[in-house]
């Protein structure tokens, strides 16, 4: 039994190690993922308003026209950004109004229970994307290394070395 003990021990150490090495992965894929898409998705109705602001006119939104070119110029410019990894945390805000936009206009019909909400597409990203506002892009992000570099240059001994010249010259 404390063998099978300790097996399971080192196997329960093993994933964590494993875990902990791939910590970039999720944020990467799900940044990368719903960025594409956004991306994609805005650069597709850029070039057709038209026919976005006629879907609009259907679902009855005011201003079609403005919430069409609103909404594209949102998706392809948070989009680039998160594909990017900068402001990712604001990037996202303006994606979920999108989605629950989205949901409770074009979708709202085909939701009539928790499980097909959670069925949609659009949920999803907007899952996704609350996590990204409230965990970030991640170390293979432009804002991962905006960061350091912040960390750096106010970090106490880059403050002391450059006081210390200072007082020198």
């Amino acid at each position: 039994m404390i063998r099978i003990l300790s097996t399971l021990a080192r196997l329960w150490d093993l994933a964590a190690r494993i875990g902990k090495a791939l910590d970039w992965l999720p944020p990467t894929v799900a940044r990368l993922t719903v960025g594409l898409v956004f991306f994609q998705s805005g650069w597709g109705k850029l070039h057709d308003l038209a026919k976005v602001t006629d879907y609009f006119t259907e679902l009855g939104l005011p201003a079609p026209a403005f919430q069409a070119t609103l909404a594209s110029t949102t998706e392809f410019v948070c989009g680039s950004l998160l594909l990017a990894g900068l402001a990712t945390r604001f990037a996202a805000v303006p994606l979920m109004i999108t989605m629950a936009v989205a949901l409770r206009t074009a979708l709202w019909a085909q939701i009539d229970s928790l499980g097909s909400l959670f069925g949609l597409a659009e949920f999803l990203y907007f899952v996704l994307l609350l996590w990204l506002s409230t965990s970030g892009a991640g170390p293979l992000s432009l804002d991962w290394l905006i960061e350091r570099y912040r960390q750096h240059s106010a970090s106490p001994t880059t403050l002391v070395a450059h006081r210390t010249s200072r007082a020198t010259a």
